[in-house]
């Protein structure tokens, strides 16, 4: 069965988890000034990531949402070290939020995501992907890490 909620939804829930539970739950503050800063180069890397992969994706005019058949197979740009270059992204804007804001507690959620992402998504769109482009798809998948 198909899940209705798309991953960038999750993303968005998740930031907003880990960003409320920093003001009404506070915990631990593990990581300090100025290393807390080391978040903010996080947050950039996984944005652009996330927006390289979402303009190839345009570019080649193929489908972002991981139940639709893809038009190509691109292997080029984040996919170079990546098979899920657009997930790896939004990880990495959780994980440097947590590093930003330093709680304990947040460090859960970007590990919370990529279980997610890797149980409700990446199995369909890796068969969809080989399904369509068989032994390319299985020789690039034999070159690339899932993530990274």
């Amino acid at each position: 069965m198909k899940n209705k909620i798309l991953p960038p939804t999750y993303f968005l829930i998740f930031l907003t988890l880990a960003i409320g539970s920093h003001f009404i739950f506070p915990v631990a503050k593990i990581i300090h000034s100025p290393y807390n800063q080391l978040g903010i180069m996080l947050i950039v890397f996984g944005g652009a990531i996330k927006f390289w992969t979402d303009s190839i994706f345009k570019k080649e005019k193929t489908t972002v949402r991981p139940f639709e058949k893809p038009a190509v197979l691109i292997v080029s740009g984040p996919f170079h070290f990546s098979r899920h270059p657009m997930y790896l992204g939004m990880a990495a804007i959780l994980f440097g939020v947590a590093v930003l804001l330093g709680s304990l507690t947040l460090f859960i959620f970007p590990i919370i995501f990529a279980i997610l992402m890797q149980a409700l998504f990446i199995p369909t769109e890796e068969k969809n992907l080989e399904i369509t482009f068989g032994q390319k798809y299985l020789d690039y998948k034999k070159k690339v890490r899932c993530w990274i």
